[in-house]
């Protein structure tokens, strides 16, 4: 990490090395705080369903209560089978949405019950739908959707924030240039470090400065191929909504060459319409073949241009989550036939019909989301991730411990200031963004279920807490910023279960009683964090050298050296 700059400028000199260590230094630094709070909302994004579903306990309530009510109803009549179903459905959309570009038709669930379901666009190229009695093909009522209890973004806020900062395109054009640089962060890293693996072996506690940068070392040579992949990966499989040139180049820029561009990548080799009328032909005999071919129940029947002879029929499967956790795609397997029966593209479950730059798209994705694996990869993920955070915040604090002890005036008489706001932007970065999202959940549970637009005001918190964090590590010294911080962090994180079980009347051991992990798992999570903090809070408390050490006699720091 040591870099020989010139006193004025800073600039590297001395060779190869010396000028990776001063990009690695300075690319790092004004980039960590973005990546330290990417990582850590996508550490948490990896669980988003189970932090959606602890969010969301009179959901998960009612769904357990209709499912006991179910079971306990008795046996029923036998119902339609899949080839009845099919029949049923053509019918209906033969009848009422013959001149339709598409039908889709989902008969049933993977275990061959549940509803029947038909899907097509309407006028304005949105999804319809409409759901059919199984036995007799009668049109059903579609019930509205309930109106949840407790509206919320969920997990998906830590998703939306750590690929697109609630930013949209802009906010994803700005990560994913923080990716880049992370890139070149990581790259200029291993060339300065000319001893990583020993490095990553060594760790000499209470040294200080020395201390700073071996757990710096540690966990990025730990976590240095998943950053890489992760890095990579997340620049990868978005590339084409921030470059989007390739995509114009072939299907021009007007407003409809997103719709082109997706239709052709998802349907390829579909012909448009021939003209010449053609009768939909019974569809349980392609779905028997593909069933047959795939291994997999069928999940839906599409038709393309129904009525027409260059219609095309493909049949979809249903993914068995066994099988998920062994493949790198999580694609379903695929048959499309022609009117005729003869088969026009196969996919195999976790390949792909459509080229190998759309399997290697589908793997990049499932690479980047932790999509396969199961629970063991998600947990792993979930730990690199922790890795890569604490990566990015030990850099940010090194950097500090680094400057307050040898100055180099880098920024001649404003260097004190900008040093002072560096350390309140540190103190923001990390802890104050651990606050921000512990307070998320504290106003899930505590804002009122019947205000209006409730999960846009738990977004308010999120980050009315981390700009409150932000003036609070500004207008304190910075050791009592990071210690008041900490210990604010640790009560959140450890308070949450009691705050469940204040306002929900849940609580965590009943949770594990009747088998409900995801809650659980949340809760445990929050506490572990909690101790860890409160760890941490301690060893600042005892030392009152952990963040700030000694006030040094350089000048140029001034005040902003000196001991709170």
């Amino acid at each position: 990490m040591r870099a020989t700059h010139t006193p004025d400028t800073g600039a590297a000199t001395g060779g190869l090395r010396q000028a990776m260590a001063w990009l690695h230094t300075w690319c790092g630094l004004w980039f960590s705080w973005l990546l330290f709070a990417v990582f850590l909302t996508g550490s948490l994004a990896v669980f988003e369903e189970p932090i959606t579903h602890w969010m969301t306990p009179e959901q998960h309530a009612e769904e357990a209560a209709e499912e006991a009510a179910r079971a306990s109803l008795p046996a029923t009549a036998p119902v339609a089978g899949r080839a009845q179903r099919l029949a049923h459905a053509s019918d209906y959309m033969t009848q009422h949405h013959r001149s339709k570009d598409m039908w889709e038709i989902w008969p049933a669930d993977a275990e061959g019950g549940g509803e029947l379901k038909v899907y097509w666009f309407d006028e304005q190229h949105l999804y319809a739908q409409a759901k059919l009695d199984a036995n007799t093909g009668a049109p059903q009522p579609l019930l509205p959707p309930k109106v949840p209890a407790r509206g919320t973004l969920g997990g998906q806020h830590f998703v939306d924030f750590h690929y697109n900062l609630h930013g949209g395109t802009l906010g994803l054009w700005i990560v994913a240039i923080a990716a880049m640089v992370m890139l070149l962060a990581l790259l200029s890293g291993v060339i300065t470090h000319k001893r990583i693996f020993k490095d990553f072996f060594t760790f000499r506690p209470k040294k200080g400065q020395r201390s700073w940068l071996d757990a710096h070392n540690a966990v990025a040579v730990l976590s240095l191929p998943f950053q890489f992949m992760i890095a990579y990966t997340g620049i990868v499989f978005t590339a084409t909504t921030y470059l989007p040139a390739g995509v114009w180049a072939h299907y021009g820029n007007d407003a409809g060459v997103h719709l082109r561009y997706t239709t052709e990548l998802t349907t390829p080799g579909l012909q448009p319409r021939s003209g010449r009328p053609l009768a939909v032909p019974a569809l349980e005999p392609f779905a028997a073949q593909a069933v047959a071919l795939t291994g997999q129940p069928v999940r839906a029947v599409v038709v393309d241009h129904p009525g027409d002879a260059s219609m095309r029929i493909s049949v979809y499967g249903w993914n068995d989550p066994k099988g998920l956790v062994r493949r790198m795609s999580d694609a379903t397997g695929m048959v499309a036939f022609a009117p005729d029966g003869r088969v026009l593209q196969l996919r195999l479950p976790g390949g792909s019909a459509d080229g190998s730059a759309s399997f290697v798209s589908q793997v990049m994705s499932n690479l980047h989301m932790a999509g396969l694996g199961g629970w063991p990869m998600k947990w792993l993920f979930f730990l690199c991730g922790l890795a890569g955070t604490a990566m990015m915040g030990t850099g940010a604090v090194l950097f500090m411990v680094k400057r307050r002890n040898k100055s180099l005036r880098e920024f001649g008489g404003r260097t004190a200031q900008v040093y002072r706001c560096i350390e309140a932007l540190n103190i923001a970065a990390i802890t104050g963004l651990a606050v921000a999202c512990i307070a998320y959940l504290w106003a899930n549970r505590l804002l009122p279920l019947m205000i209006d637009q409730r999960a846009s005001w738990e977004l308010r918190v999120f980050f009315g807490v981390w700009l409150v964090t932000l003036v609070h590590a500004w207008l304190r010294p910075p050791r009592a910023a990071w210690r008041v911080q900490l210990w604010t962090l640790a009560t959140a994180c450890l308070l949450l279960p009691l705050l469940n079980g204040l306002t929900t009347g849940d609580h965590l051991v009943a949770e594990m009683a009747r088998g409900d992990w995801e809650s659980a798992g949340v809760e445990l999570t929050s506490m572990a964090f909690g101790l860890l903090a409160g760890w941490g809070a301690l060893l600042l408390l005892r030392t009152g050298k952990a963040v700030q050490p000694r006030r040094t006699a350089h000048p140029s720091l001034g005040s902003a050296g000196e001991r709170p």
